[in-house]
């Protein structure tokens, strides 16, 4: 077998010597052929074979044209019809022109850490510390369930949009939670049904967190200065405007995966208060005269609506579903090694690092203060009016240090999708990417109406369970009709039943928890001040 072969042009070139008639005989040295053309279709078309002098045979003295070999397919013949879906796979790394010049877009080289990275900074935040308001009203055990019960269903739709991203049917990438609402409810019910609490979700979110960021700087101005301090403090519009400048200035890098370093620190330091507020309450110990009785109303109905506000809480403390699908974009996918393997990857670490947080921070918060937790501010507001003098001025500033912190690389993850949405207005008029400069101006003027909202609505952050009824059918209701849609599982089958279940569940509870929270806060009222941050 290692002996090299030879071989023979045919027709065959009679040898010298005498033949039966006794005619002379020409011989024809044989033709070898390189080992990289024994496989070849036909050597007699190959440049690389060559006459005896070394020159390349005479194109004039063709030979005869042969049928071609048909093209050997390394699949079977009758297993086509099953690869052939997933062979559109292969499209949906096939960027959109536009795609290619928007910064969420912009680059796909992320991984399953970039993934854990964003994941966890947008899913934990400064809502998980009003979880012990919720309590005082569910008590418990129902506070506890309740709690159970929405992670569990919230991580449920994670899997969902998670798994949409790809469609092999269609062979499209959805990069956008809005594009995905428009393929399953059509382009005028989705901006109907989903425009408003997802634009609520990214300018909102970030309106509150300049307003959460803004007052905690002052806190924290505070804790470092001390007592002895002489210098002049800055009002709260100016605290506002200090946050609101340093957000602008870190919203100049450009795309998605640009900010995963901002994206870990902003997880780093979201763990990092989590902990540190629930730690120093527990160690401080339950307060004199806590009591741990829910706290009831005047009547059924009253006692109705406060618990449905309670649960819109809940609801509002599970967050970023609405970026799952952006951050997802930022990977490469392919037919081999699509996306969703390493973006779950991702989801599922930060979703435990999430679950080791937030389940400390309710049930330890609530033991702590019980009843006497302020309804403005949860767990941070809490810290600050019952142990300022207990708990060191480090572990206090470090707290609202972490805070601070936490805001400013929550507002890049937030701003993404709102800065991709206005670039993508000027690159589909004037078809070229947007420049450098009206990049930095589109994001500086993004982050200044923020904080005039801030300024104008500085009570935004108290609405938490009105904002969490508003924005529960991004979490927990649309995933589940989007895969009914797209994937369109076997009528009557559990995956049906399931989704046709907590989706239509969902969006009656959408409904129920904002009548809820009106009626909450036009009985107990709130603090209303237009204009005059306190």
């Amino acid at each position: 077998m290692a002996e090299a072969k030879e071989i023979w042009s045919a027709p065959i070139t009679p040898r010298t010597g005498n033949s039966v008639m006794g005619t002379p005989i020409v011989s024809s040295p044989p033709i070898s052929c390189p080992p990289s053309q024994l496989h070849s279709p036909s050597l007699t078309r190959s440049p690389l074979l060559q006459s005896e002098n070394g020159d390349a045979p005479n194109p004039k003295n063709k030979t005869p044209k042969t049928p071609r070999t048909p093209r050997m397919s390394l699949t079977p013949r009758f297993i086509t019809p099953l690869g052939s879906p997933m062979r559109k796979a292969l499209r949906l790394t096939k960027l959109d022109p536009q795609d290619a010049w928007l910064p969420i877009t912009e680059s796909r080289n992320g991984n399953k850490y970039y993934a854990a990275f964003h994941t966890l900074c947008s899913g934990i935040g400064i809502q998980a510390l009003v979880l012990p308001v919720a309590f005082t009203i569910l008590g418990w055990t129902w506070g506890i369930i309740s709690l159970t019960i929405g992670f569990i269903w919230q991580l449920y739709t994670l899997w969902l949009l998670v798994h949409l991203h790809e469609s092999v049917e269609n062979g499209i990438r959805y990069s956008r939670y809005l594009q995905l609402c428009f393929a399953t409810f059509g382009e005028k019910l989705g901006r109907l049904v989903a425009l408003f609490p997802i634009l609520y979700l990214s300018a909102g979110t970030c309106t509150t967190l300049i307003i959460i960021g803004g007052s905690t700087a002052r806190t924290f101005y505070q804790v470092v200065c001390g007592d002895s301090c002489t210098a002049k403090p800055m009002t709260t519009v100016e605290w506002y405007l200090v946050f609101t400048c340093g957000a602008v200035v870190l919203s100049q890098l450009p795309n998605l995966n640009s900010i995963a370093g901002i994206s870990l620190i902003g997880a780093v330091t979201a763990v990092g208060y989590c902990t540190s507020i629930w730690v120093a309450s527990v160690a401080q110990g339950a307060l004199p005269g806590v009591n741990y009785n829910p706290v009831k109303g005047e009547n059924s109905v009253e006692n109705a609506f406060s618990v449905l506000n309670a649960l819109g809480i809940i609801a509002f403390a599970f967050r970023g579903h609405n970026l799952i699908l952006e951050i997802q974009a930022t990977m490469p996918s392919s037919e081999k090694h699509p996306s969703h393997v390493p973006m779950w990857k991702g989801v599922k670490v930060s979703y435990t690092i999430i679950a080791a947080c937030i389940f400390p921070l309710a049930i330890g918060g609530y033991w702590a203060y019980g009843q006497l937790i302020p309804a403005n501010g949860g767990m941070l507001t809490a810290l600050y009016q019952f142990h300022s003098h207990d708990v060191s001025r480090f572990v206090l500033g470090l707290t609202s240090f972490f805070v601070v912190v936490n805001g400013l690389c929550s507002f890049q993850i937030y701003g993404m999708p709102a800065f991709d949405d206005m670039e993508s207005q000027y690159t589909k008029r004037m078809k070229k990417p947007c420049p450098w400069w009206l990049r930095s101006i589109f994001r500086v003027l993004f982050g200044f109406i923020c904080f005039f909202i801030g300024v104008a609505i500085p009570f935004l952050s108290s609405l938490a369970g009105l904002i969490g009824g508003v924005a529960l059918p991004v979490t927990l209701a649309y995933p589940c009709f989007m895969w009914l849609k797209i994937k369109k599982p076997k009528k009557y089958s559990v995956m049906w039943y399931l989704n046709w279940f907590l989706g239509t569940f969902g969006i009656g509870l959408s409904a129920i928890l904002i009548a809820g929270s009106i009626y909450v806060i036009i009985d107990t009222g709130v603090n209303v001040s237009f204009f005059d941050p306190q």
